[in-house]
């Protein structure tokens, strides 16, 4: 090397408009140049400080921290048009920690107060915040550089002078650089001469935004991903230079060979830059414990009253599980820990918010049980504490905490009001581009057809983790077309240039951060759209740092439970107490194992619901296993689960030892737990141990492996096992750790699942009713819901303006329709109606209705309450209401108004006639609209069909039709061990047949110009979307309209990041298909009815034709001729059915 030279403006990944540096690239990318030091400058922002500082020590390599700002032309306070608008920038590097900690001020404050399009800092956050910074002139977008192209060198001088003052001499340099652009070199004469008049000292950089020359396409297609355009397309953003990679110091010399100092001044500011940032010491925030108290001793005092009221007495297992644990938390230092997140808990609970059992490996700590943090009993399901905290792995203990939904942010404010405003912030999270996502994003970009991107798209296996290089590994047909086709294989090498950057940040849902000090002491933040403040480190590197990181989750089903306990102690006065419910009631047990799954957590997805009744689970053990297998990977193991369950004399096992460790699993490794506990009592491993083993398998650390064999073998072989089955065990455990699930979370789980299996055993229109107000304003959910009131024979009974309340509300045993649910009807509305009911008496007329409510039930308001019946009771037909509401409301409020200003006369006030009776109001002598137009309102205003269905007369008809219905297309919200719930015969591009009403049309213009279509179509259990593309529009164009009952042929398409959708190949009428089906009808039926079939169809034999078919295998079963009578056909359906 000629020169030294270091990159001091680089932007990574982490500038999310337009760095294409990935940190893990980058930095051994620096080191094969030859270069040992490298700064990092993102845009605005400090996201990849944490993943760059450890890539740059693993390497070797020094980091320096930086951030390229953005500058306010006036004050960051001023935010006026387009003179705040236009911002400059300047590249700021950490000098020492001071200046660390100053730059971390500066960011988060440019975002606090100073944002406006983008965080900016002003000349006043810069004066408080210039010790131990260095400070660089930027690009040509800084504000000097911006100066000088605009003709006003000498105003570009003194602004330079200022920055010179601010950041103290020697702190700031002119920056310099070469990309071929003619401003560049305008600037760059300039701030040579700048430099010579005033003894600011040049500095040269390369403003690197990739690190390879021909990277510079990749750039230019991730720009048009963030900002949605095409490369063919004129209009779209463009960068001016493709020479901004990560040139070697080589030819950063030729470029710059003439201004030596501008080189050997990267290597002078490098040298100065000297940030430690420390990792793995806790951070907590200060615990006020009772006078006289240590942390620890609190923490005993509290364990040990907890263990009492757990148990009544403690026995030695217990005592000596809680010595142990107790020993690990002081030790470690966590005891405040414990206490912090005790402490909010019982806030909730004292304030009656229903808080979860738990969640996570913090469910194997029998100290979180005693204080009433977790509700698992770890000893009872035999739970690892080492998951959760280990003293041989240091890292931060983390709690997941569930609570009712609707009141989970009175806990984070009591935190708030606790521990300080500036001292608790919500943690960042980024969205990156996934395989599937980044081959669709860049095929787009790319302008290649949709059709064959997602034909691509969908040979990526679907699992998760999966990334491009691993399914051109597993799929042969992938392979196979990326090795033949150039257009292929461009859109994957791009696609994996691009896969896994981050394209977006948001607001991680439950994650709350809590510092001893101010936020900003520690990490940079940032404002969210609502004005919370969020930290611009994600979670994993909070924890490196030691911050304290609590998941505040807000759970739905949380809120259900709370709420139908609620109702039950209202209605039946019945104190349900889940705490201390044993949960082994057989009644619970037969509502999951017959598929009566709907709403009951974590098994209601139609995939979960079979897998259930499949198992037959018959104890919490068995849901608990349910919940661990049913996912990616595990699935294989069902089968022998469920065999070795129905016959336990399959179970073999490879030795004794294994026998007490999976019994409890009939024979099959599950739990992580269980790979833990083998390695411990079948080769002497510590708890902490077993740990770190389990975790080496999981990540499949093949050299850690091989040497964890060697021990594991010797271990087991001095215990008398041998050396074969110490192998195979070994083996097994390996195969199976990468996909094993934490024991403790799913038994969370399962106590929820239970939970709620047995309100809706014992309760079920309780419980119904409470699952239908969580779903408020969800026309899906609800309409799957109500479709499980039917099978359930409860009665949803329609809105009424005399009985029905905001929310759903029980009556009997029927559900009565809440009025919030009904479109245009706000809460303020529903309150004034039914204060009014409440406190004068039902209402007697709709003239009575209109002269007694307020003004916040407006016109709309009342048009949709009478579209959605709600007026039906006080007996006047729908058509007349809508005819006359308009009138009857404008005179109601024409008197209300004489009567404010006082110009009724004495007689009209003293009248004895009723309020309602001055209007008299004419209807109209019309019919009542026919029932389709009825139902068709009560679809438009609740989103569902409460008084009768569209497709009632054709059910029967069409569950023999159909091979799915939308049901089977639903997956369960709460369900995250799986990223598909579809049952096993629902799979991606199958084959599928469809009816229902058509209930929305949208059509769009293609690129090409021509029209195609997303319709959705909804039988009786939900939606679906249909994607009808040209030429199938072109062709079945009149039958696709709204309320058209329809048969739909096609194939289904499954995208991990969308809802499921049919591309439709054929559309038919129903009634014309049903015409023509009769000439040969086709069914599925189940093998007991054959003989049945036969005779009746024998009995009633005519002219149609009529095939039956197995409805597993599919094979026909007998072909015959019958009468196609109506009643004939009827009957003969009801066979079928049974």
């Amino acid at each position: 090397m000629k020169n030294g030279f270091v990159h001091l403006h680089v932007h990574s990944e982490y500038s999310l408009l337009d760095g294409a540096c990935r940190i893990k690239d980058l930095v051994p990318a620096c080191k094969e140049l030859g270069m040992d030091t490298i700064a990092l400058t993102d845009h605005g922002v400090m996201y990849g400080t944490i993943d760059f500082y450890e890539e740059c020590k693993k390497h070797g390599v020094k980091p320096i921290i930086g951030c390229e700002v953005y500058t306010a032309r006036r004050s960051r306070f001023d935010k006026e048009g387009k003179n705040d608008s236009d911002y400059g920038h300047l590249v700021l590097l950490a000098e020492n920690n001071e200046g660390y900690k100053n730059l971390i001020k500066l960011i988060s404050v440019a975002f606090t107060e100073g944002y406006y399009y983008k965080p900016r800092v002003d000349m006043e956050l810069l004066k408080k915040h210039s010790k131990g910074l260095i400070c660089l002139s930027a690009c040509i977008g800084g504000s000097v550089p911006q100066l000088i192209l605009n003709g006003e060198y000498e105003r570009a001088k003194s602004l330079a002078l200022e920055y010179n003052d601010i950041f103290g001499k020697g702190n700031f340099f002119l920056e310099l650089q070469s990309n071929d652009m003619e401003e560049q070199l305008v600037v760059n004469q300039s701030l040579i001469k700048m430099s010579q008049e005033t003894g600011i000292p040049l500095v040269c950089t390369n403003d690197v935004h990739f690190i390879h020359k021909e990277d510079a396409r990749t750039q230019e297609i991730l720009i048009c991903i963030q900002t949605g355009k095409r490369l063919s397309d004129g209009d779209r953003l463009v960068f001016n230079s493709d020479k901004v990679y990560l040139r070697s110091p080589e030819e950063m010399y030729n470029l710059f060979k003439n201004i030596p100092e501008a080189l050997s001044n990267t290597v002078e500011i490098a040298n100065r830059c000297n940030v430690e940032i420390e990792f793995g010491r806790p951070v907590l925030p200060n615990f006020e414990k009772p006078q006289g108290y240590t942390s620890d001793e609190y923490l005993e005092k509290l364990c040990m009253e907890g263990a009492l009221k757990r148990y009544g007495r403690i026995n030695d297992e217990v005592r000596q599980r809680l010595e142990y644990e107790l020993s690990v938390i002081k030790n470690m230092g966590y005891s405040d820990y414990y206490l912090i997140v005790w402490d909010f808990i019982k806030y909730a609970k004292d304030n009656g918010i229903t808080v979860g059992p738990g969640r996570g490996s913090g469910a194997g700590s029998l100290v979180a049980y005693c204080l009433g943090i977790t509700n698992i009993d770890s000893l009872k399901y035999n739970l690892a504490f080492e998951r959760f905290l280990n003293p041989e792995r240091i890292s931060m203990p983390d709690f997941d905490i569930d609570f009712c939904d609707s009141r989970r942010k009175e806990v984070i404010d009591y935190v708030i009001s606790k521990y300080g405003e500036d001292r608790v912030a919500q943690i960042i999270t980024f969205g990156t581009m996934a395989a599937r996502g980044s081959v669709r994003d860049v095929g787009r970009v790319l302008d290649i057809p949709y059709a064959e991107v997602d034909a691509i798209a969908k040979l990526i296996p679907f699992a998760p983790g999966m990334t491009i290089k691993q399914a051109l590994d597993k799929s042969t047909e992938l392979r196979k077309r990326y090795e033949e086709d150039p257009v292929v294989k461009d859109l994957l090498d791009t696609s994996m240039k691009l896969e896994g950057m981050p394209r977006n940040v948001s607001t991680h849902a439950a994650g709350v951060v809590l510092t001893k000090e101010p936020v900003t002491d520690y990490v940079p933040v940032q404002l969210t759209q609502d004005s919370n403040t969020v930290t611009q480190f994600s979670m994993n590197m909070l924890e490196k740092l030691g911050l304290l990181k609590v998941d505040f989750l807000g759970l739905k089903t949380l809120t259900v439970i709370d709420d139908s306990v609620n109702l039950i102690k209202e209605i039946h006065d019945l104190d349900v107490d889940f705490d201390n419910m044993e949960m082994d009631d057989p009644n619970v047990y037969k509502t999951i194992c017959e598929g009566k799954t709907a709403g009951i957590f974590q098994l209601e997805s139609p995939g979960m619901t079979s897998f259930m009744m499949e198992l037959q689970p018959d104890k919490l053990e068995d849901v608990i296993a349910g919940i661990s297998l049913y996912r990616p990977g595990p699935m294989d193991q069902i089968p022998t689960y469920i065999a070795n369950k129905r016959n336990p004399a399959k179970i073999k096992y490879d030795h004794p030892i294994l026998e007490d460790i999976l019994d409890v699993t009939y024979g099959c490794m599950v739990y992580q737990e269980q790979v833990m506990q083998i390695v411990r009592d079948m080769a002497g491993y510590t708890m902490g141990q077993s740990d770190l083993v389990r975790r080496a398998m999981a990540k499949k650390k093949h050299d850690v492996m091989e040497k964890e064999r060697e021990h594991f073998v010797d271990g087991a072989c001095q215990r008398g096992v041998s050396k074969e089955v110490a192998n195979k065990v070994f083996d097994q455990m390996t195969d199976f750790a990468s996909y094993a699930f934490n024991k403790a979370h799913a038994a969370c789980y399962a106590v929820v699942a239970y939970q709620t299996a047995w309100l809706k055993t014992y309760y079920p229109v309780i419980f119904m009713a409470c699952l239908l107000n969580s779903y408020m304003g969800s026309p899906e959910k609800i309409t799957q819901y109500i479709g499980e009131l039917r099978l359930m024979n409860i009665e949803v009974i329609p809105p009424d303006i005399n009985k029905s309340r905001a929310e759903f509300t029980v009556v009997g045993d029927s559900i009565q329709f809440g009025l919030m649910a009904i479109k245009n009807v706000g809460l303020n509305a529903v309150e004034s109606i039914v204060r009014e009911r409440e406190s004068n008496g039902k209402f007697t007329s709709f003239a009575d209705f209109v002269m007694r409510i307020g003004p916040e039930v407006n016109k709309r308001c009342v048009e949709s309450l009478i579209k959605a019946g709600a007026f039906d009771s006080l007996g006047v037909y729908r058509s007349k209401l809508l005819a006359v509401y308009e009138s009857v409301m404008d005179m109601a409020s024409n008197i209300k108004k004489k009567r404010v200003v006082g110009q009724l006369s004495l007689f009209d006030l003293t009248d004895d006639l009723a309020e309602s009776d001055m209007i008299e109001v004419d209807y109209p002598d019309i019919n009542e609209f026919d029932k389709n137009t009825l139902l068709s309102m009560e679809k438009e205003m609740m989103g569902i069909y409460i008084s009768g269905h569209p497709l009632f007369d054709y059910e029967g008809r069409l569950a023999l039709i159909r091979n799915i219905k939308t049901s089977d297309l639903m997956t369960n919200e709460d369900n995250t061990n799986l990223e598909s719930g579809f049952p096993e015969n629902v799979k991606d591009n199958m084959k599928v047949t469809i009816g229902g009403i058509v209930t929305d049309i949208k059509k769009k213009t293609t690129k090409n110009n021509t029209i195609m279509a997303f319709c959705t179509i909804e039988d009786m259990y939900g939606h679906v979307e249909l994607l009808v593309f040209p030429k199938i529009l072109e062709k079945y164009s009149q039958f696709l309209y709204n309320e058209s009952i329809i048969i739909v042929n096609g194939r289904l398409s499954l995208r991990e990041d969308e809802k499921p959708n049919i591309i439709v190949e054929q559309v038919t009428p129903i009634d014309v298909y049903l015409s023509e089906k009769t000439k040969a009808l086709s069914y599925r039926t189940n093998t007991k009815n054959i003989n049945r079939l036969q005779a009746f169809v024998k009995y009633f034999s005519g002219k149609t034709e009529v095939n039956v078919y197995d409805e597993k295998t599919s094979k026909l079963l007998f072909k015959g001729f019958i009468n196609a009578d109506s009643k004939v056909m009827s009957y003969l359906e009801e066979i079928l059915r049974s």
